[in-house]
């Protein structure tokens, strides 16, 4: 198996991975950007996205992707599209080993993002960008004056629903329990909105409704009696939680109890020097485009420094 050294590795490819490879390239730091099996990372599986700065009528997220994807191009960065299996964080130069190559790096920034969870119903995946969603910040516009649902019961679950009901008509919060988990402060606001009603003690077991006409409604099963219902619908929100994609860097970077990278405040260094993380592998709070690509960016100026330094 060949080796190839390069001064900057990223690992990642959506908005924070692009980012970070336009800053280290337009740097003169001929960046290796490995994009993994989905080039793009989530934004790939959305459809219009209206609130990323600069694109007054929308654009959709594989061609902001793309647009990324090209730009770093532009200024000298190499691709790869293949899966990362393993990495050596313990001695420098730093190791990524792929299926057909081992790369060595002397600086390493990681944006792996985090997938979120989904309830892995049949057509759920389909439905994604047609009234199946994961960010109430990103699509609910789309939704104004529309009946829609959120999945969940913690303090996410409650933010996306509250957050809805400045555009829905009606949102209702689908909890398999009897109470919620969320803190008492967002359970009292939740129970105080009118547009929002809480159907309890049942979980969507279907989803009814396909491309291009979108969610028409649910089937909502009991979880006392497995009794079933049909629930009216034209939008649902997954809020059960995210999954970092740090596995690889388990034992070798230290994460919180959640499985995200922690970083320095104000920061993305790592426990590691010379390692860096950005996008939402680090970040369980916002988990925007935006942000990403403003990580990606710190990430990127912070290595270069450390670079110059060695």
């Amino acid at each position: 198996m060949t080796t190839k050294h390069f001064e900057i590795i990223i690992i990642g490819s959506g908005p924070a991975g692009y980012t970070a490879a336009i800053y280290a390239a337009r740097a003169n730091l001929a960046p290796l950007l490995i994009q993994g099996a989905m080039p793009g990372g989530q934004l790939t599986t959305t459809t219009e996205v209206e609130n990323y700065p600069g694109f007054v009528d929308g654009i959709l997220g594989p061609d902001l992707m793309l647009e990324m994807e090209n730009q770093a191009k532009r200024f000298g960065c190499t691709f790869q599209t293949t899966l990362v299996e393993k990495v050596d964080l313990l001695q420098r130069p730093y190791k990524i080993i792929t299926a057909e190559e081992t790369f060595t790096a002397d600086a390493l920034i990681i944006a792996t993002g985090a997938n979120p969870r989904y309830l892995d119903l049949p057509n759920e995946k389909s439905l994604i960008g047609f009234g199946v969603s994961t960010c109430a910040t990103c699509d609910g516009a789309f939704f104004r004056e529309q009946t829609i649902a959120v999945v969940g019961g913690g303090d996410s679950a409650c933010e996306e629903a509250l957050f809805l009901t400045r555009f829905a008509k009606k949102v209702y919060l689908i909890h398999r329990r009897d109470q919620l988990r969320a803190s008492k402060i967002m359970q009292d606001r939740v129970f105080k909105n009118p547009k929002i009603e809480m159907i309890w003690n049942s979980g969507v077991s279907e989803l009814i409704g396909e491309k291009p006409t979108g969610l028409q409604k649910v089937i909502l099963t009991s979880t006392l009696d497995n009794s079933k219902r049909e629930l009216e619908l034209t939008g649902i929100f997954m809020a059960i939680g995210h999954v970092p994609n740090s596995q690889l860097f388990q034992n070798q970077l230290d994460l919180d109890s959640d499985g995200y990278i922690i970083t320095a405040p104000d920061s993305t260094k790592t426990t590691v020097a010379g390692v860096f993380a950005c996008g939402d592998v680090r970040d369980k709070v916002y988990r925007q485009a935006i942000t990403a690509a403003g990580s990606g960016c710190m990430a990127a100026i912070e290595a270069e420094r450390y670079l110059e330094s060695l």
